[in-house]
């Protein structure tokens, strides 16, 4: 009863703000024409590849997005509950041969399984309630092929549009719970063994031509990619995001290392080692930076601050992202955006950055050649890379050491094979530097440091907060001091075009899974 309710009062709420099918109406602002013109691109940027292949549109609306998809995809399917909605696209997009249009609820519609490689919904998940949000994620599950994509985009937290409302039934979700809900989406009808399908993310960001234009960051777009789940793969989770979230970076956990690393930071040495590494980048205004693994961005406001150039953030850790998002309001720059995103699996154009910069993330990676092959096609010509990662001594490991890496599901190099990984890929110019005295000094402060200020710690943090950070800080100076684990640092460039000069911007150095996490790594 509750959900009928629900969907005769959408359904009197669209009514009302659908009688002349204009695209202010539709998108229930004002400025919507300035606000496309921008929008759209930026939207379209974030799909994947669609030549030749079959989508399904969902609250195509009066074909905003429609006529675009189709001029790609081998066939278009448009779908609008609303009539003066359906019959205004097809006006506009009628024409095109391979575009179907379809007035019908989403609650109710039923369409063959296996049969989209991209579902796109624009504003249409925050017309639902919980419940029928959960069935419509079945829905859509089952009628992706394998390996295809859902993209959609909410307003979270509150109203966006300027239009007056005489009642507005809409839900203001925050992005941490389409998160739970679309994550938590399976499929059994289609088994693999053990394993069934579900959702797994592949990026989630605020459209940035909302936060120029209006200075909002809440409206929010996902991809998410249909994929076999293999919970063994995950220590016992869904997915390695799920993992993040409830086990190794929960909220609380972010917050206690970031007690230890300092505001904003939760990697080694904070602001002390991100002032020293971003000074070997010879950063200028105006360029772009982007950060794997950015964690709640410190090392990007700082970046932006005291450099002038343009940060994107990307960390699997939806827990990680928001409390990054939560600063950014406080941080008052307009230069930095995150997003929740996969490194192993997000695409960029070609040339597309300055600067790739990572702090202590890239050991979860199993193909990391793979991984730096993406980095070195996304960087500029003469553009840099900076990374510190955990590394490993020569084997053989003392057994302590090998179980803390199983336990871990780390994927551990030499710093020398590390050299060579980045040098086979292409990359110029490369420098190695093992870090770990620097690694072991930065522990024994930070360990006498939380010691010291030890009540001041129990007030924001439980005992057991205060041993896990304790013991686990001993832990890793002696799998360091043993020469198991080692901290290295890694500087490298993409060759500059024929013609230029490539310019290091540093001196000579002492050689010696899902990602995008920025890690306190234990």
């Amino acid at each position: 009863m509750a959900e009928a309710a629900a969907r005769k009062t959408m359904s009197e709420f669209w009514e009302e703000h659908s009688r002349t099918a204009t695209v202010e109406e539709m998108m229930l602002d004002s400025s919507a024409e300035v606000i496309t013109q921008m929008e759209k691109p930026e939207i379209l940027s974030m799909l994947p590849a669609l030549d030749w292949k079959e989508v399904l549109e969902l609250g195509a609306g009066i074909g905003r997005f429609t006529g675009h998809l189709a001029k790609i995809a081998s066939h278009v399917t448009a779908v609008d509950f609303m009539e003066k909605f359906v019959a205004k696209n097809r006006q506009l997009n009628g024409h095109r041969g391979n575009t179907s249009f379809l007035q019908a609820d989403i609650t109710q519609l039923e369409l063959p399984g296996n049969s989209f490689d991209l579902i796109f919904s624009n504003w249409l998940f925050m017309y639902l309630t919980d419940v029928e949000l959960v069935d419509v994620a079945r829905r859509l599950l089952s009628w992706l092929r394998p390996g295809g994509y859902l993209f959609f985009r909410e307003s979270c937290f509150y109203q966006s549009g300027n239009v007056k409302r005489n009642f507005n039934p809409t839900v203001y979700r925050m992005p941490a719970d389409y998160n739970h809900i679309l994550m938590s989406t399976v499929d059994g009808s289609e088994r693999e063994g053990d394993t069934v399908w579900g959702f797994e993310i592949v990026m989630s960001k605020s459209v940035q031509t909302y936060i120029k234009l209006k200075k909002n960051q809440n409206q929010v777009c996902w991809l998410l990619q249909k994929i076999v789940r293999d919970r063994s793969a995950n220590q016992g989770y869904d997915t390695f995001q799920q993992f993040l979230d409830n086990k190794q970076y929960s909220r609380s956990s972010i917050l206690r290392y970031e007690k230890i690393f300092g505001h904003g930071f939760v990697s080694s040495g904070g602001l002390l080692t991100t002032k020293e590494f971003v000074e070997m980048l010879s950063l200028a205004p105006g360029q772009s930076v982007l950060d794997i693994g950015c964690g709640i961005g410190g090392s990007d406001f700082y970046m932006a601050k005291n450099y002038g150039v343009e940060v994107l953030g990307v960390d699997l850790s939806s827990n990680m992202v928001e409390i990054a998002m939560e600063r950014a309001v406080t941080e008052n720059t307009s230069l930095v955006q995150f997003e929740i995103g996969d490194a192993t699996k997000r695409v960029f154009g070609e040339n597309s950055f300055d600067v790739i910069y990572s702090r202590d993330t890239i050991l979860h990676i199993a193909d990391k050649e793979e991984l730096l092959s993406k980095f070195y096609a996304w960087l500029k010509p003469g553009g840099k890379l900076l990374i510190t990662d955990y590394c490993c001594g020569d084997v053989p490991w003392s057994p302590h050491f090998q179980e803390y890496v199983r336990q871990r599901g780390y994927i551990l190099h030499t710093v020398p094979k590390y050299r060579k990984l980045l040098q086979d890929v292409g990359f110029v110019s490369v420098r190695a530097e093992d870090r770990t005295q620097q690694f072991m000094d930065i522990l024994r402060v930070e360990l006498q440091r939380v010691e010291r200020n030890q009540a001041e710690f129990l007030q924001e943090f439980s005992e057991e907060d205060y041993h896990y950070i304790v013991d686990g800080w001993k832990e890793k100076m002696c799998r360091s001091e043993r020469g198991d684990q080692r901290w290295g640092l890694f500087y490298a460039e993409k060759a500059a075009e024929p013609g230029t000069r490539s310019v290091s911007g540093v001196g000579p150095l002492i050689e010696s899974r899902a990602a995008g996490e920025s890690r306190p790594v234990d």
